[in-house]
């Protein structure tokens, strides 16, 4: 395949999420990871490989904080982690927008980074239940990985588990040192004002 055809099909794969996330198309859209780890986009549902990943249909966003407070507790109490930790990840990653993007492709209230959101059989990152058990379940698997310090476990959520693991604690890196100290004030908020 050459290098236009590839351009052409990452420009289909792109204007199809796009019409299926503005609502312009009808139809769901599916994906599926093949054997060499290459992610597949498409409409129709062609085994059970296929994932849905968007659902035609009219979303509405939440529009307060307090919309998600159902799921936040479910996946506090599944992953035992406390719900004004979670509430200060997301107020920290995304301000409680569930179509979230950062420059650098991560997605959702949590922000999962794609190949994250795979690894966490998250199938539709913009979907909050998927998003936030997706990445309540990762950061307590961070926080167990460093013996639940949860300034590390932070660390490792925002710069990755690998650089923390070289770093041998909090990478020097203004960004993570940055939404660190976000989720301590949220966390803080949020203790304050009883969840």
């Amino acid at each position: 395949m050459g290098r236009t055809s590839c351009r052409i099909g990452g420009l289909a794969v792109g204007i199809i999420l796009f019409l299926a996330w503005t609502g312009a198309a009808m139809a769901d859209i599916y994906r599926y990871v093949d054997k060499n780890g290459v992610v597949h986009f498409t409409n129709i549902k062609k085994s059970e490989r296929h994932k849905p990943y968007i659902r035609s249909g009219k979303r509405v966003a939440a529009k307060r904080p307090q919309d998600y407070d159902a799921i936040i507790h479910r996946a506090a109490r599944r992953f035992n982690l406390q719900p004004e930790l979670i509430k200060a990840v997301i107020k920290a990653e995304s301000n409680f927008n569930s179509r979230a993007v950062s420059n650098k492709g991560a997605q959702g209230l949590m922000q999962l980074m794609p190949p994250t959101a795979v690894d966490l059989d998250v199938m539709n990152p913009f979907d909050p239940e998927q998003n936030i058990l997706g990445g309540v379940r990762y950061l307590s698997e961070l926080h167990k990985r460093f013996n639940n310090d949860t300034v590390l476990a932070l660390a490792a959520y925002n710069a990755g588990p690998e650089r923390v693991m070289a770093c041998q604690g909090v990478p020097p890196f203004k960004e993570t040192h940055d939404f660190i100290a976000r989720v301590k004030k949220f966390y803080l908020q949020y203790c304050r004002v009883g969840d």
